[in-house]
Order: structure tokens, then C-alpha cells, then sequence
């Protein structure tokens, strides 16, 4: 069995966020994912097979990080329409079948690959007690992000601040059903990019993720609120670093990046 990892929001390996691809004839017993996953042993790997013709999509997709299956997941989604583009297995519009709805991905003239997911629905809450300690930082405001992604997302005073973190990320645990999205503007207008983040998901197995695409249907409507413009670029500031570019169309959020796949093997389990 075919097995690939992907480097997803980036141009070059070893960069952005590594994420496992495994195309399937089906999908078999959810035990079996879940052990290759923590195999993997990356942020996520993606599962996907083909779906019958006529229907509205063309594969069905899973994602599994080593300890639990996700209702989202972007860079993975991004590195399975590389495979499927890169091998020739499908072209033009792909629609994938998966427990957040159906999400559609079309790749560029320059290679880049358009992902079309729904933004995630803000709500401001309190900061919770205690998680300014656990991130080491003061927080300007904090907002829920909706059921499918399950995060918290986090305002800091600046993009210092935010490559600076060094959370505890056992506290962090207690803070959100999924992670934390701490963020800020970019400390410098002519760079190119408008916001800066980092996401940590302890609670799911994942400390820090590297590039979070899912993240972004969150920060893409906060950022274009803030700054007034639908269309950004978001630097994700960890220690691999990449580039998400949004664009925000009614209640979806276009995410737009490039994918290498760095290893092409064979699972023998």
C-alpha cells in the first residue's frame, strides 16, 4: 500500500506541515487508521478513496493526528489534492466528502492549490482564568471558534510576543476542546504577510502544529475584519514556518498554498 508524506503550505521540503497520505480503495476499521496514523506520527494523515461518479463528491476524506480522528484539517487536505493532482489520479475541481461538509479544491496555473472551506463562526468571550499563565503572555481578547474546529482563538499585543511563546502546554490542556490560536498583526506593514500565528494542540496529541490550515478559517475573518480588506496572507510563525494565503467569499474562506511530497513509499502493515 502506497504511502506519501507531503509538505503542505510551502514551495520547498521540509518546510511547512508534514502531513501522511494514504489513497484507499475504502475505508477500512477505524482501529486500523487510528494505528497508522500514530505510526506517522504527524500532525495528521489523511485517508481518502474514490466515490462513485455523479454524486456531490469525488472522495471521501478522513484525517486522524496519532491519538484521535479531526472533524478539520487543512494542510492535509492540501497534501491529498497534491497527491491526486501530481499523480495525474484527478484533475480540474475536487470535491471531498468529509465530517465537516464538502470541501472543493482546484489547483493553480502556477501549482498553488485553492482549498474552499467554511469560515469558522467567531464568538468574543472571556480570556479564561488562568491562560494567560499557561501561554506566558497578557491576551487582549479571546474568541471561540465554532464546533468544527474547536479552538480558542487569541489576540496578543504584537508578532514579538507571538514568535516568542513558550506555553505549557499540559496547562493548555484545560483551555479549549481542541487548541489555542495565539495571533497578531504583523510587526512590519511591507512584509508579505498581514498576520502572524502559532497553534498548539495538546489536547489532541499535537503540541504545536506547524501550519494550520483550519486555523486560518478562523483568522482569515478576524483579520479582514480588523484590517478591512478580504483578501490576506498569514505567516504561521513556528519553528517550520509557512504561508497560508485567504480569501474570504460570504461564509467560505479560499485557502490558497503550495505542497512538495518530500517521501514516496509502501506501508507493509
Amino acid at each position: 500500500m502506497r504511502i506519501r508524506i507531503v509538505d503542505a503550505f510551502t514551495d520547498r521540503p521540509f518546510g511547512g506541515n508534514p502531513a501522511g497520505v494514504l489513497l484507499l480503495d475504502g475505508f477500512p476499521d477505524d482501529a486500523w487508521l487510528q494505528r497508522v496514523a500514530a505510526e506517522v506520527n504527524l500532525s495528521e494523515t489523511a485517508f481518502a478513496h474514490p466515490l462513485p461518479a455523479g454524486g456531490e463528491a469525488d472522495w471521501a476524506l478522513r484525517w486522524f493526528t496519532p491519538v484521535t480522528e479531526v472533524d478539520m484539517c487543512g494542510h492535509a487536505t492540501l497534501a491529498t489534492a497534491h497527491v491526486l493532482y501530481s499523480t495525474g489520479t484527478a484533475e480540474g475541481r475536487i470535491r471531498f466528502a468529509a465530517r465537516c461538509g464538502t470541501l472543493v479544491t482546484e489547483r493553480r496555473a502556477d501549482g498553488a492549490i485553492t482549498m474552499d472551506f467554511p469560515s469558522a463562526p467567531l464568538t468574543e468571550v472571556a480570556v479564561p482564568p488562568g491562560l494567560d499563565t499557561a501561554l506566558g503572555a497578557r491576551l487582549l481578547g479571546a474568541h471561540d471558534t465554532g464546533p468544527h474546529i474547536g479552538d480558542l482563538l487569541v489576540e496578543l499585543a504584537d508578532e514579538a510576543t507571538v514568535r516568542g511563546l513558550a506555553p505549557d502546554h499540559r496547562a493548555l490542556v484545560r483551555h479549549s476542546e481542541r487548541g489555542i490560536i495565539a495571533t497578531a498583526p504583523a510587526a512590519d506593514p511591507t512584509c508579505p504577510y498581514d498576520y502572524v500565528s502559532r497553534c498548539f494542540f495538546p489536547r489532541v496529541g499535537i503540541d504545536e502544529d506547524p501550519v494550520t490550515g483550519s486555523a486560518h478559517t478562523a483568522l482569515a475573518p478576524f483579520w479582514s475584519g480588523r484590517l478591512g480588506r478580504p483578501s490576506l496572507t498569514g505567516l504561521q510563525a513556528s519553528a517550520r514556518t509557512g504561508l497560508v494565503h485567504t480569501e474570504l467569499r460570504a461564509e467560505r474562506t479560499l485557502l490558497t498554498g503550495g505542497a512538495v511530497t518530500v517521501i514516496d513509499g509502501d506501508l507493509l502493515a
